[in-house]
């Protein structure tokens, strides 16, 4: 899977019900997540995030690793909302109780760029509900 979104097309239900028929499930899930991220107020697509600003983002942990940074612990998990992906570090953390893979999430913080991927270093965040998974 690319990351890549598709364009939203504006159709009929006859033609909105083929294209259903016709994507993969990962191209259906990638809809889903992204129109659940712009159903959530405030929240931008991480494909639009500005570098070094403060955004608002919300999507579904796809990993979730322990990776040392420097000599310090550091969860790593990677957020996706259909758009595209955004690491989200937490440093001097080995474990967050409820950040585990399949998980929603929204995160606020200041990306950043770090080996050509998009960051986000210590993020606030609120887990979503187990019942909007």
């Amino acid at each position: 899977m690319s990351g890549a979104s598709r364009p939203v097309k504006q159709t009929g239900r006859f033609r909105r019900m083929l294209d259903r028929l016709s994507s993969t499930p990962e191209e259906l899930d990638a809809d889903e997540l992204q129109e659940d991220a712009r159903e959530t107020a405030g929240c931008v697509p991480i494909r639009e995030c500005p570098d070094r600003e403060v955004v608002k983002v919300t999507g579904t942990l796809r990993t979730v690793t322990q990776r040392p940074r420097a000599g310090v612990p550091a969860l790593e998990a990677e957020l996706y909302d259909g758009s595209a992906p955004l690491d989200v570090v937490w440093l001097g953390r080995r474990s967050i109780a409820g950040i585990e893979p399949g998980r929603r999430l929204i995160a606020t913080g200041r990306v950043s760029t770090s080996q050509g991927r998009r960051v986000l270093f210590n993020p606030r965040y609120e887990l979503r509900p187990p019942g909007q998974e």
